[in-house]
């Protein structure tokens, strides 16, 4: 955490761009796209808010820190998934459970997750999750298309590559989303937010976005 912390401190002092990539343009687009996702989804996202809500005790949205462009911190919004003890019940199961402690050390993920409720598992595999993150896009945290948001844990693994994660805004979708998802190691994870930060164009978003409708619709390593 602390080495993370610096990487932040050292971005923010050192950085002559303010702006992140992407810039006027990229921004323009995001509000666009999510306030028209918003309004044609509302629909769907009562219906998760109220199964979120019967599926077991607990808010039905959440807000996960993580964090931002140039260090910037910021609530990621989500629907529920996890039982509201969720940090416990992985402390216990991976202190029973060698192999998926090995598989959360390589990934962060773990393919069957004890925390998830069964309501929970859907949306994950169908990604209906992260509909929420359509606000975070119109309040300027988030972009449509961009790395994938980490923890100041997670950040401490980019190395070398924190300055192009810090560059961007997060995004709901991005290159890992469409090539792999959770079916891709840590390190290929990283190397496609670098690419991202380092090749952006209007065109390597919008060929994003239409990859990511098939992988939605496949679903294969969602969870």
């Amino acid at each position: 955490m602390r080495e993370a912390a610096s990487y932040i401190r050292s971005f923010q002092l050192s950085s002559s761009s303010p702006k992140p990539v992407g810039s006027s343009g990229k921004r323009l687009i995001d509000i666009a796209l999510a306030g028209f996702g918003i309004v044609l989804l509302c629909p769907l996202m009562l219906l998760c808010l109220v199964a979120c809500l019967l599926s077991s005790p607990g808010p039905a949205l959440f807000g996960h820190r993580r964090v931002g462009f140039q260090g910037k911190h910021f609530l990621c919004f989500k629907f529920r998934t996890m039982v509201i003890n969720g940090d416990e019940v992985l402390r216990e199961y991976l202190a029973s459970h060698p192999a998926a402690n090995a598989e959360w050390e390589a990934t962060r993920k773990l393919r069957f997750d004890p925390r998830v409720t069964a309501i929970g598992s859907l949306l994950r595999k169908t990604s209906l999750d992260e509909i929420p993150q359509l606000f975070n896009v119109l309040r300027g945290e988030m972009s449509i298309v961009g790395p994938r948001p980490v923890t100041e844990e997670e950040l401490a693994r980019y190395s070398t590559s924190v300055r192009s994660y810090l560059a961007c805004r997060p995004g709901i979708t991005g290159l890992w989303q469409v090539s792999g998802r959770s079916g891709t190691t840590y390190r290929k994870r990283v190397a496609y937010d670098t690419y991202y930060a380092r090749h952006w164009s209007m065109i390597l978003d919008a060929r994003i976005i239409v990859a990511t409708i098939s992988v939605l619709l496949e679903s294969d390593n969602a969870y």
